[in-house]
């Protein structure tokens, strides 16, 4: 495991580490000084082929909805750290609102571009600048991270709640809600009308006809979809989940 380092983005700094092990994950967490034992919310999925209307819910969810409620609770989010998609959405998010709760970034070592540093393949994305913490993990193909994210995430909960969010989403997504919901057996939270991988999780959920991917999710009886419209029942299912378990987040 490499020392964890601060890496100096334009306005921010942030906490990094790169781990081989789960072993060495478990103590770059303790190194990191992030406190466990508190609620977790992992933030998976896209933001790609959506419209204008719907994209501006999007920002709404997390404006108003993701980054206030992690920070009432300190929660700690964890997602896939890059400048991209929900994770974008999520770092800009925290800052709008000046959180100070931990927002950890699970990216493959051969693909997270630190800033400043080159780019060495046409798939490499830099890392988002609002994020507080970041794991780089073995891999050097999207989606390596999938596993190390959602057990990063159960690191950190440890007897707290946690719940995983899906929004939109393409193959990868597929691989981190079946890590979450089947591996880590963390509820999940489909976002209805976000597209893609979401809208074919809860057509199956409706008895409709699905993505052959859905199906092991939904047998697990964790997974629930709230309509992107309805901004309101969302924050107070999560809230409900947090609010069931309380802990002291220290």
């Amino acid at each position: 495991m490499s020392t964890p380092f601060v890496v100096k983005f334009q306005s921010h700094e942030a906490a990094i580490a790169t781990v081989q092990s789960l072993q060495e994950m478990k103590a770059a967490i303790a190194d990191m000084s992030i406190s466990v034992n508190r609620p977790v919310l992992v933030v998976i999925g896209g933001a790609s082929k959506i419209s204008a209307a719907d994209y501006e819910l999007i920002q709404q969810l997390f404006v108003k909805v993701l980054a206030p409620i992690a920070q009432k609770w300190q929660a700690a989010i964890v997602d896939g750290g890059t400048d991209t998609g929900v994770m974008q959405l999520m770092g800009r998010a925290r800052q709008q609102i000046q959180g100070t709760f931990p927002l950890m970034g699970i990216a493959p070592v051969g693909l997270a571009t630190l800033p400043g540093q080159g780019i060495d393949s046409e798939h490499a994305a830099p890392l988002e600048p609002h994020h507080s913490h970041f794991l780089l993990v073995p891999g050097s193909n999207w989606g390596d991270e999938s596993s190390w994210l959602a057990a990063a995430a159960s690191e950190i909960a440890q007897s707290a709640p946690s719940v995983t969010v899906l929004l939109n989403g393409g193959e990868i997504t597929w691989e981190d809600a079946l890590q979450n919901v089947t591996v880590q057996q963390r509820p999940l939270i489909v976002i209805s009308g976000s597209g893609r991988a979401a809208d074919l999780i809860t057509a199956g959920l409706r008895g409709e006809p699905t993505d052959d991917r859905a199906i092991p999710l939904i047998d697990s009886g964790r997974v629930q979809a709230i309509e992107l419209t309805d901004l309101h029942q969302l924050g107070k299912t999560i809230e409900a989940m947090f609010a069931a378990n309380p802990v002291d987040a220290g």
